[in-house]
Parts: structure tokens; C-alpha cells; sequence
């Protein structure tokens, strides 16, 4: 009898602690992807700011 409620404790024990490394990988799942996105927002603005600096400095590439 001692053996099955230490088993079924176990047993919980383990879900309980799977469960809770799980949420945990997620949350740092979900930052990860949150840092990345505004890193690609930034680049993006870099980059739009960099082409609209160049086509001011060189104005004949525009062909206008």
C-alpha cells in the first residue's frame, strides 16, 4: 500500500514539475519571439532611413 501512494505522489509530483518547466519554456519562448520582432522593426526603420539618406544624397538615382 505504501509503495502505490508513494508511486501515485510521484507521479503528481512529476506532472506538476513537467507542467511548470513547460510553462516556463513557453513564457521564454514568447519573449524571444517578442525581442526579435522589435530587432526586425528596428532594422527595418535603419534600413528605410539609410535608402532615404541615400536617394537625398544622390538625387539623380531616382530618376526624377
Amino acid at each position: 500500500m505504501l509503495t502505490i501512494v508513494a508511486t501515485v505522489i510521484l507521479y503528481v509530483c512529476g506532472f506538476v514539475f513537467l507542467y511548470g518547466v513547460i510553462r516556463l519554456a513557453v513564457r521564454h519562448a514568447f519573449e524571444d519571439i517578442e525581442v526579435r520582432r522589435v530587432q526586425a522593426e528596428r532594422v527595418e526603420e535603419m534600413a528605410a532611413a539609410r535608402d532615404r539618406a541615400m536617394l537625398q544624397k544622390h538625387g539623380f538615382l531616382t530618376n526624377g
